[in-house]
């Protein structure tokens, strides 16, 4: 049974956990943790994506805390934002931990009953 602390932390981590099922999504975060920040210019570069679409990809990932945008003048630079990250993986922690504890205890039952 999740703890109330893990529930939240579902509700927190499930817009980044949407944002990264889209595969073009993932592509995206792949080539920026790949190449470092980049431009829309620089992601549309050997797709068939407009510079529209990318766009879209981004501020989905920026609105789940995912990426995030500076500006150079008229140069706009997406970057991986860490933090983002940060929530997610301490939910996938706690699962994991919760999922090893369930398989500790059936594991020391089965030997029990032998």
């Amino acid at each position: 049974m999740p703890r109330s602390g893990t529930v939240r932390s579902f509700k927190d981590s499930a817009e980044v956990f949407a944002a990264l099922g889209d595969d073009t999504r993932l592509r995206v975060v792949a080539r920026l943790s790949e190449e470092g920040p980049l431009s829309i210019t620089r992601l549309t570069e050997g797709s068939r994506m407009s510079r529209q679409a990318i766009t879209k990809h981004l501020r989905v990932l920026a609105g789940a805390g995912i990426v995030k945008c500076d500006r150079d003048g008229r140069e706009s630079s997406w970057q991986l934002q860490p933090k983002g990250f940060a929530e997610a993986r301490r939910l996938l922690d706690v699962i994991s931990r919760e999922w090893d504890d369930t398989l500790e205890r059936l594991r020391a039952y089965v030997e029990k009953g032998e």
